[in-house]
This record gives C-alpha cells, sequence and structure tokens, in this order.
C-alpha cells in the first residue's frame, strides 16, 4: 500500500511542481528583461515582451515539448517489424498495466540508453537507442521500458519534458544578450551603458546555467528510485532490469545526441563522465540520476 501511496503522490507532486517551475521562469524573465531594460533605457517595453515571450516558451513547452525532444535526439518512429522485441514489451507492459501505448521511438546510436517524454499519458512517447534495443535480451528491455512506462504513469514526464525545453530556452536568452552586446555595436556615448551591460552579461552567463541546474535539480532524484520499484511492480522481476541498470553501468560510450538540457530525461547519465574522489563527488553533486549501483543494491533488497 505505501507504494501505491508514493506513486500516487509522487504523480501530484509532479503537477505542483511543473505549475511552480512555469512561474518562476515568468518571473526569472520578467526581472531578468527589467534588469537589462534599465541599462538600455527601455524597461517597459522590454518586460513585456519577455512577459509574452515566457508564456509563448511555457505554452510551448507543455503541448510541444515531445515534439521538440524527439527532434533534438533525432528520433524515428519505431516499427513492430523492424523493432519487435522492442515494440511487443511496451504493448505487452500496456496491457497489463492500463497505460496507453505510447508511440515508440529510436534513436540510431550504439550507445545504450532510454527515455520517456510527452505531457501525460495520452501523448507519451518512448525513446530507446538502437545500441540499447540490440544489446539487451528481452526481459532486459522489458525491465528498461517498465522503468520508462512508470516515468509516464505517475508524470514524471510532464516536469521533465517541460524543464527540457524551459532550461533550453534560459541558455537560448543568455546567448542571445551576448549577441547584444558584441553585435549591437555602440558610440562614445553609451560607454557607459556599454560597460554595466558587459559586466550584466558576463554574469548572465555565469549565472544562468547555475539557475538552469537548479531548475534540473528541482526534479527529485528520487523519481527513478520510485520508477526502478514501480517497474520490478509492473513485470514482477526485478532481475531484468537489474541486469540491464548492469550492462548500461559498463557502458563508456556517451550519447552523441544528448545535451544539457534533455540529459536528465535519459534512464542513465548519457554523458559517462567518470570521476573519482573530489571530482566524483562534484558529479554527484550536480547530477540529475542518483548513482546506478544504488539503484541496483535497492532493487535487489526488494
Amino acid at each position: 500500500m505505501a507504494e501505491i501511496v508514493n506513486f500516487y503522490e509522487s504523480s501530484q507532486k509532479n503537477v505542483e511542481k511543473t505549475i511552480l517551475l512555469i512561474i518562476g521562469f515568468i518571473v526569472f524573465m520578467i526581472f531578468f528583461a527589467y534588469v537589462i531594460g534599465g541599462l538600455i533605457g527601455d524597461s517597459t517595453s522590454l518586460v513585456f515582451f519577455a512577459f509574452i515571450f515566457s508564456l509563448g516558451s511555457s505554452f510551448v513547452s507543455y503541448y510541444y515539448s515531445d515534439k521538440i525532444v524527439l527532434s533534438l535526439s533525432k528520433a524515428k518512429p519505431a516499427t513492430k517489424e523492424e523493432h519487435f522485441d522492442f515494440y511487443t514489451v511496451v504493448e505487452n507492459i500496456s496491457i497489463g498495466t492500463g497505460i496507453p501505448m505510447p508511440k515508440l521511438y529510436v534513436i540510431d546510436d550504439s550507445a545504450m540508453n532510454a527515455f520517456a517524454t510527452g505531457r501525460d499519458k495520452n501523448h507519451s512517447a518512448v525513446v530507446a537507442t538502437t545500441g540499447l534495443l540490440s544489446r539487451l535480451d528481452r526481459s532486459e528491455i522489458e525491465g528498461v521500458m517498465a522503468h520508462e512506462l512508470s516515468h509516464i504513469g505517475n508524470k514524471d514526464i510532464l516536469l521533465m519534458s517541460v524543464v527540457a525545453v524551459l532550461v533550453g530556452t534560459i541558455v537560448l536568452v543568455v546567448d542571445w544578450v551576448w549577441r547584444i552586446r558584441f553585435f549591437g555595436g555602440g558610440d562614445d556615448n553609451n560607454k557607459n551603458s556599454n560597460g554595466i551591460f558587459l559586466i550584466v552579461a558576463v554574469v548572465s552567463a555565469i549565472v544562468a546555467p547555475i539557475i538552469a541546474q537548479v531548475i534540473k535539480l528541482a526534479i527529485s532524484r528520487q523519481r527513478e528510485y520510485l520508477a526502478d520499484a514501480t517497474a520490478v511492480k509492473f513485470t514482477r522481476n526485478p532481475n531484468g532490469l537489474i541486469s540491464a541498470l548492469s550492462k548500461l553501468n559498463q557502458d563508456s560510450e556517451k550519447l552523441e545526441v544528448a545535451n544539457r538540457a534533455t540529459a536528465h530525461l535519459y534512464i542513465t547519465n548519457p554523458f559517462k563522465v567518470n570521476s573519482a574522489g573530489f571530482g566524483k563527488s562534484i558529479n554527484l553533486l550536480f547530477s540529475t540520476h542518483p548513482p546506478i549501483e544504488d539503484r541496483i543494491t535497492r532493487l535487489s533488497n526488494m
């Protein structure tokens, strides 16, 4: 009963976090525009533009984040004929759990990874790399797909997909500020304002990635533990997911299409950063994924 309560509590919290994230993003964009507008002497127009822009970005992130993520990941539709195990495994889990069959996509990359995206269970997609599908057996694929359908069931995909788009937007805004500074021109009468603008641009370049990271960390790492536990509940077979995670942990190949805005979507860190000592502690601090060893240990103790 406790697992079911946690499942539904997590689902509700993901909806609440998504709403707070969008509100926070709008507030940040307006404040950022106000500061920049004050320096160039037109706060009102810039704040109004930022408000409209942030509303538009939030709308797009909610309704079209899955299409944006799929495009960025260069994912192509999967077919039952070409990817039989992938298709039939997801189909069986969907029937058994009552979760509507998601659309299936494949990334042509030998690295092993997978993720789910979309805004709800009726508008969702599951993506796997060709490397994962070719190097895992059917029971291992079943474990990974059950994990991804768990993300769909508890609405992790809504929060994670919105974060992917909004984090990417913050990066684009910082790039836009830098372009204005270095390509916008200026004359001697504006030297002081240009100097202040340069300082703001530098600070923005430093602070914005930190803000983006904080936003991603709003996605609790506990989501992976819960998805692992729910996957076992779906399949009644912890060994399939344990074996799959072990192979994923041994895979040292970086996923080429992954980027900082989408990395948190994947079942394991697609960058495969290996560190030791202090470097490992820093990586764990800023990682959106819990250590695979810890996930395997928890599954083994179930």
